[in-house]
């Protein structure tokens, strides 16, 4: 199965890395990274010799008009995710794009009925429903172990500047409402075991230095009468990430890449890098799911919900800006 990746930074060099790990497992040994497709020359070319890559080029056509590659993973800035999952559609690949799909309902809508009409598998790297601590309590949950009341989820840190998390500056800007919001509802929606809900929101507005909103709260409500509040910024000089599950039983709270309740830990942090077990995980079953001609467990049929309540906040702040 040859692999092309769209993008040469950072998450980029992350599937490639998972992939090389996959390839030490005796079903995944014909997975082949066969090229990748930057935006300046000399960083794919770098990219491609760092994981024994054939070409490395900055013409999408080079990989999109290969017959030969029968996988995408589109790792491009935020913006352009849509794009090029349609252009890898369009020509007969299948796709896993990094979060988020696209940045408009509508777009993901489209999608979704452009990967059934081409019949290729389309999944989306909302890469925390593959974090061990979050199985866990989604578990609980669906077994009614544990009945849920309300969900608290936070995503803050500080990007007062165009730096990725792993301190690479960037030549785009990222977006707090179509990409880690998106993470956070995400993965709060999912544990609800929700497919619709109610939202309201409030946004800033766009920041006069990094000119887009840096604040988000989304208060979310299910037909069982479960709420769930998700806050997200890019302010906070003192970062959080956690997902507080209040429930009848007990409460349980994925905080320090662990799962604790009143009682102790639940699931033990593992390592200092939750994608190191989650990556190959979530890359493995889009692979299957390719094998085995069906829809992989985090398609884009599967995110709707989020992206449906994304853009429910992205018209409130057309609203505003005007």
């Amino acid at each position: 199965m040859k692999i092309g990746i769209i993008g040469s930074g950072s998450i980029g060099a992350e599937h490639a890395r998972t992939i090389l790990r996959l390839r030490k497992r005796t079903p995944w040994r014909d997975l082949a990274l066969e090229a990748v497709v930057g935006r300046r020359t000399e960083e794919a070319e770098a990219f491609a010799r760092e994981f024994g890559m054939r070409l490395s080029t900055t013409d999408l056509e080079a990989v999109f008009g290969d017959s030969s590659i029968e996988v995408v993973i589109v790792c491009s800035p935020t913006d352009l995710h849509a794009t090029h999952t349609e252009q890898a559609l369009r020509a007969g690949k299948h796709v896993l794009c990094e979060i988020p799909l696209a940045t408009s309902l509508t777009e993901v809508d489209d999608l979704i009925a452009l990967a059934d009409e081409v019949d290729r598998r389309l999944m989306v790297c909302q890469t925390q429903r593959y974090f061990a601590p979050l199985i866990e309590a989604k578990r609980m949950i669906a077994s009614g172990e544990l009945h849920v009341h309300a969900i608290v989820a936070r995503y803050l840190f500080d990007r007062r500047n165009n730096v990725n998390w792993k301190g690479r500056h960037r030549s785009w800007t990222d977006n707090l409402l179509w990409h880690h919001t998106c993470h956070a509802l995400d993965a709060t929606i999912w544990l609800l075991g929700a497919s619709e809900v109610d939202a309201a929101a409030q946004i800033a507005s766009p920041d006069s230095v990094m000119d887009i909103p840096m604040e988000v709260g989304i208060v979310l409500r299910t037909p069982a009468n479960q709420i769930a509040t998700v806050a997200t910024s890019y302010h906070a000089r003192l970062p959080q990430h956690d997902y507080l599950v209040i429930g009848e039983e007990t409460s349980v709270q994925f905080v320090d890449r662990e799962l604790r309740s009143p009682a102790g830990t639940i699931v033990p942090a593992h390592n200092d890098d939750l994608l190191l077990d989650a990556m190959p995980l979530q890359n493995a079953e889009f692979f299957t799911a390719i094998r085995e001609a069906r829809e992989p467990a985090i398609s884009a049929r599967s995110v709707r919900p989020a992206m449906a309540v994304l853009q429910i906040v992205q018209d409130q702040l057309d609203q505003q800006v005007r």
